[in-house]
């Protein structure tokens, strides 16, 4: 092999190190953008409102009907 065959393959791996870098970096901010904005539709829903029923209702199931 000649040195600029060994130099140009040794460059060639310095940018794909570069690249796959680059795109892991992208990806963890993407699925950080995401995890935020899960948290922010999750924060965003009401909570259930209670039951306004007398403490007779609701609490047996009628299965003889």
């Amino acid at each position: 092999m000649d040195v600029n065959t060994i130099a140009s393959q040794a460059m060639a791996m310095s940018i794909q190190q570069t690249r796959d870098a680059i795109g892991i970096a992208v990806l963890k901010k993407t699925l950080e953008v995401q995890a935020n904005n899960a948290m922010a539709l999750i924060d965003a829903l009401q909570q259930p409102a209670s039951a306004n029923n007398p403490p007779n209702l609701g609490n047996t199931i009628d299965t003889t009907a």
